[in-house]
């Protein structure tokens, strides 16, 4: 066991080094792709979708000039998704992808590639699965219900370490008390602080983000901090070797980005519908009348079902923030 191996330290520092460090698995260059599927690739209507959502913010701006932010944009999948759905629709996108992993071979050209939202854009920042793998510290309340930082390996052994103090204790006293000894939470605070930073960074606009999510109330009583690794849910070690994410306190993002009117949390499953993706069979007269046309007609019904469906990914949390053109920086 080396030297590394054994170093204790909390899983905030631990995930940002196995995801993001050296060697890190988001810097790998099959990405997140290669290991699992967000909606973005189960569906072309997922990219879509947020093309007719980047529609009506640029109606709501009064303009056809827009900026779409792509915040953990991966390889680029979702942008090309956009840009190929808003082509010969009269709208001029200007793009961007945020990542912390390199440029992808092969990105249009069109497309800025930083690892930082710009300042000042006017029209959609949408973040898929981006909040989820902000790395976060693990709190566990102790015998006598005291809360403490979980401290991890690079072999995923864990240990109790110090208590929760400072602004994390505030955090979860507000948003994730815990009071029976073994009980688990992942403390979102870096969470909040890198959404209200994103929104900040918009003149104008909205900002999305969609996540596995929970709100106080139902929040998973141990925690949900797992790994993924090559399509199927393993540990979570944090060693480089998989991808490191537990759900997301929406809630308190909310919050931290100002709440207010402007704010509003659905289901997948409602933000879809709302954009045209509803799931329905095509009518069975369709078949005898243009049978090539149903079964197009019947594959696009199977994937909208698909993304939003209950108890998957039609459950995810869609975070939506307007940004009135008074409030930008």
């Amino acid at each position: 066991m080396t030297d590394e191996t054994r170093r204790w330290q909390g899983w905030r520092e631990a995930t940002e080094r196995a995801l993001y460090g050296p060697g890190g698995f988001f810097l790998r260059p099959e990405g997140p792709a290669g290991h699992f599927r967000t909606s973005v690739h189960a569906s072309p209507l997922f990219a879509g979708a947020v093309a007719r959502l980047l529609g009506e913010v640029a109606e709501e701006l009064g303009t056809d000039g827009v900026d779409f932010v792509d915040v953990g944009a991966g390889r680029g999948e979702l942008l090309a998704g956009v840009l190929a759905a808003t082509a010969g629709s009269g709208l001029s996108v200007r793009a961007y992808g945020v990542e912390r992993a390199a440029r992808p071979d092969g990105l249009d050209p069109r497309v800025v590639w930083t690892d930082r939202p710009p300042r000042g854009a006017r029209g959609l920042l949408f973040a898929n699965e981006w909040l989820d793998d902000v790395p976060v510290d693990v709190a566990e309340a102790d015998a006598a219900g005291t809360a403490r930082y979980v401290e991890v390996r690079a072999d995923g052994a864990e240990r109790l370490g110090g208590p929760v103090s400072g602004a994390d204790a505030e955090w979860l006293e507000r948003w994730w008390p815990l009071r029976e000894p073994g009980t688990r939470a992942e403390i979102g605070r870096p969470r909040d602080e890198a959404w209200a930073s994103a929104v900040a960074s918009l003149a104008a606009g909205r900002a999305v983000a969609v996540d596995y999510a929970h709100v106080r109330g139902s929040r998973p009583p141990f925690g949900s901090l797992t790994g993924f690794r090559a399509g199927r849910e393993v540990p979570p070690v944090p060693d480089g070797s998989r991808d490191l994410t537990s759900h997301v306190a929406l809630d308190a993002c909310a919050a931290a980005s100002s709440g207010g009117a402007g704010t509003e949390l659905v289901t997948q499953r409602e933000a879809l519908r709302r954009l045209g993706v509803t799931g329905e069979r095509p009518p069975l007269a369709l078949a005898s009348t243009d049978p090539a046309g149903y079964v197009r007609a019947l594959s696009s019904a199977g994937e909208a079902a698909e993304l939003t469906a209950r108890g998957g990914l039609g459950d995810f949390l869609w975070l939506t923030r307007r940004v009135p053109p008074e409030e930008g920086p």
